[in-house]
């Protein structure tokens, strides 16, 4: 099996790309493939359907969820909201890349939970024609505390997670055995 993570968090210190780091050392953990997209770090040009040459960095993005079996898309909440930095890079992509793939939404936010960010983002994956994962995972407050080890400090944060997670292989397992 493989994933693809992609982090649309915009600081260096992105609470939401920690919580997918945690989501990619339980998947290594379980042996499976993850390739890691940190937008932060792989800056994508703002999209235009009129640009006339696509960069490596878009071509990396495309192959990668191209070639994965499901996505993990995350994203900080920002006025109720997902990230720009995430939407861009969703423009980059579509239906060739997510048809029939199942997604799985995160984010973080500075109040209790980012939820309007998730549902949002979970209508653009179905209009990428992804299949939306059962779960999804919210963390906010206290909750958004990592220790130095990358893991979250909240053993209930940590079981959302691995439940999370648990459902999104299930799903992509499911679907790889009906073809």
């Amino acid at each position: 099996m493989k994933l693809t993570i992609i982090a649309g968090g915009n600081r260096k210190e992105s609470t939401s790309t920690k919580l997918l780091r945690y989501m990619e050392k339980a998947l290594w953990e379980k042996e499976i493939e993850v390739t890691f997209i940190d937008l932060h770090r792989h800056t994508l040009p703002l999209y235009s359907s009129d640009a006339a040459e696509p960069s490596e960095q878009i071509d990396l993005l495309v192959q990668a969820v191209a070639e994965a079996d499901g996505v993990i898309l995350g994203t900080p909440e920002y006025h109720g909201s997902f990230s720009g930095t995430l939407k861009n890079a969703l423009d980059y992509l579509g239906a060739a890349q997510f048809e029939g793939k199942p997604v799985l939404v995160a984010s973080s936010a500075a109040g209790a939970v980012g939820v309007s960010s998730l549902t949002q983002l979970q209508t653009v994956v179905r209009n990428l024609h992804g299949i939306n994962c059962t779960e999804w995972v919210s963390i906010g407050g206290e909750a958004r505390s990592f220790g130095e080890d990358g893991e979250p400090a909240s053993d209930k944060v940590k079981q959302r997670v691995l439940y999370a997670l648990e459902h999104l292989t299930r799903l992509v397992r499911q679907l790889r055995l009906a073809d």
